[in-house]
């Protein structure tokens, strides 16, 4: 059956290839991958739904909930159940990976990425995991386009614009905004995009997000009407705005990177992490009950609230319930825990993105801001709501270092188009403030960590994609301390290279032999049994090692000006050497190879 299919698959390849350029056919592949991801996305949103409605349906506002406790232990431990013997692969930080997979050139993501991380991350928010739905599905709708790619046997360029599509048609899917999908993949995934690749990612956006209407007609995400118009008086309010979007969004990224190093020293206990990560968000969830899942619910209260008994319902089923007097000091406490909550639940084992946490938290921010400004009568009067939405693009314009997706995403999910220009002025503050402090992104920093990250800077894209191992020449002749001058004479003429290491009995590395320094004694044959290679050895003028990134070694060969340099394991022992021609031509290479792309 499997001959069968392939058969059929190579005859439909060859027809194509005959009558269907390649322009066309991705044409038509960023169609039908706009179309799966819509039907991912509107799969794990129903299925979101209905496990929350299964849990929650009997619960009353004006009380403690004591299943609270329980219910998001159990979808982070069937989770890492799920993930650990049916996927045994990590899943997480999805946007990473596929950050990481179009800059490197990759662009292979594997068949099991279409649908493991919908199930993996509807188990998790369904069952109250406080993390996003967002990365999930943009890297689901990555691996729809990669793999459909690989499956008709497109090349490389072809696959980087299909995994493109499938997340442009991600974002467009899940929040049905087809121009934050594409602005979200030319600012946050795409390197060095041409023009002609702006078409198969807009038809991707739209058939994503037109389908996803006629699977579900509701409208936009979030309910929104604006309070009035934008005037110039405002402008200091937004500006501030800004800016503390910008600190919250380093607090966020911050405490999230320190989070994860704790979790990540547990890598081998799961059962240990499952307890801390369970134990931290139960207790917060329990005390913040607005933390239970992506939170989307309560950002809507906050957007559509224009009494205090509006506001005052994101105090049920808490213990500040009934205690409106408290409700500034509530947001405040939902602010800093939402990021431990985020932590705790990818951390302990469940699976999301930090795409829903940046929104809520925003809104959050939004609202507390406007709220002290009025209270304090510090200017002119500001409507919380149109704060709540400004704040949202604040803080996701700082944590993922884009603010044209800010922007664009937040007017589209919440139809207010009207607040384009305070959402510029907040998300470009935001952006100002947190470069001063972040160079990179929420998703760029875990690569900048590994020393993974591909730049804009072609220099340092090349020199991080390079691999030492890859120039070390293992094949080199090494000789003895104890060997005399003319068994080394000899040992020279048989080698290949200049320089001879020299090892001792355990192989580690003593200096070396290097024949220029030789000159006056090496043809003295008298003086053959004269001296011994302990006598002659010098010390290279620098030694590599194998855990050295390549940005070190070429600053290493540019200082010493030498033409070969030993590269060490971490018990002294000789890995191999590295030539100065072999490094500069094999970065020639590549420099020409991406120029080519």
């Amino acid at each position: 059956m499997h001959e069968k299919i392939s058969a059929l698959l190579n005859q439909f390849i060859e027809w194509r290839t005959r009558h269907i350029n390649n322009k066309q056919f991705t044409l038509i592949l960023s169609l039908a991958v706009g179309f799966l991801a819509a039907v991912a996305a509107s799969i794990l949103h129903t299925l979101i739904k209905q496990i929350q409605h299964l849990l929650t349906v009997g619960f009353d506002i004006d009380g403690f909930n004591w299943l609270y406790l329980i219910y998001p232990v159990i979808g982070i431990f069937l989770t890492s159940l799920f993930v650990r013997y049916i996927v045994r692969d990590n899943i997480s930080h999805g946007i990473t990976r596929i950050l990481y997979a179009i800059s490197s050139k990759k662009n292979r993501l594997k068949a099991h990425n279409c649908w493991s991380s919908v199930i993996a991350s509807a188990i998790t928010i369904g069952c109250g995991g406080s993390v996003g739905a967002e990365a999930p599905i943009v890297l689901t709708g990555s691996a729809i386009g990669s793999n459909l790619g690989r499956l008709f046997k497109m090349d490389n360029h072809t696959l980087m614009l299909l995994v493109g599509c499938g997340a442009a048609a991600a974002i467009a899917g899940i929040f049905k905004a087809p121009i934050a999908g594409l602005v979200f993949t030319l600012e946050v995934l795409m390197i060095d995009l041409t023009m002609a690749s702006l078409l198969p990612i807009l038809i991707a956006s739209v058939t994503a997000a037109c389908f996803t209407y006629i699977f579900s007609s509701d409208g936009v995400l979030f309910d929104f009407h604006v309070d009035g118009t934008w005037t110039l008086s405002r402008v200091p309010a937004y500006i501030l705005m800004g800016v503390a979007g910008g600190i919250i969004s380093l607090y966020f990224m911050r405490t999230m990177t320190a989070c994860e190093g704790v979790f990540g020293k547990l890598k081998n206990h799961p059962y240990i992490k499952l307890a801390l990560g369970g134990a931290m968000l139960s207790t917060l969830i329990a005390l913040f009950p607005v933390l239970y899942g992506e939170g989307y619910h309560s950002i809507n209260i906050l957007l559509n609230g224009s009494t205090p008994q509006d506001w005052d319902q994101i105090l049920n089923n808490s213990l500040f319930y009934g205690h409106s007097n408290l409700l500034v000091v509530y947001v405040l406490l939902v602010i800093l825990t939402k990021v431990f909550a985020t932590s705790a639940t990818n951390g302990g084992g469940g699976c999301g993105g930090t795409f829903a946490p940046s929104l809520f938290i925003g809104a959050y921010v939004g609202f507390l801001f406007a709220r002290l400004w009025n209270m304090y009568e510090i200017g002119i009067y500001v409507p919380e709501k149109n704060f709540v939405l400004l704040g949202m693009a604040a803080v996701m314009a700082g944590v993922m270092h884009a603010p044209l997706t800010g922007i664009f995403l937040i007017a589209e999910i919440t139809g207010g188009y009207q607040m384009f220009i305070p959402l510029m002025i907040v998300s470009i503050c935001s952006y100002l403030t947190i470069i001063i402090f972040e160079p990179h992104s929420i998703y760029g920093m875990r690569l900048a960590r590994q020393g993974k990250l591909i730049t804009h800077h072609t220099d340092k894209a090349i020199l991080t994609l390079m691999n030492i191992d890859s120039v070390i020449d293992k094949n080199i002749s090494h000789v003895p301390e104890d060997m005399d001058l003319g068994a080394l004479v000899h040992a020279i003429s048989r080698s290949h290279t200049t320089i001879l290491p020299v090892l001792d009995e355990g192989g580690k590395f003593m200096g070396e032999i290097d024949m220029s320094k030789l000159r006056h004694i090496i043809f003295r044959t008298e003086l053959y049994h004269h001296f011994k290679v302990k006598q002659l050895i010098s010390q290279p003028p620098c030694v590599l090692s194998v855990n050295d990134p390549m940005e070190t070694v070429m600053k290493n060969f540019d200082q010493t000006d030498a033409g070969m340099l030993p590269v060490l394991e971490t018990d002294g022992t000789l890995r191999g050497y590295v030539s100065r021609s072999h490094l500069y031509s094999t970065y020639r290479k590549m420099v020409a190879d991406m120029s080519a792309e």
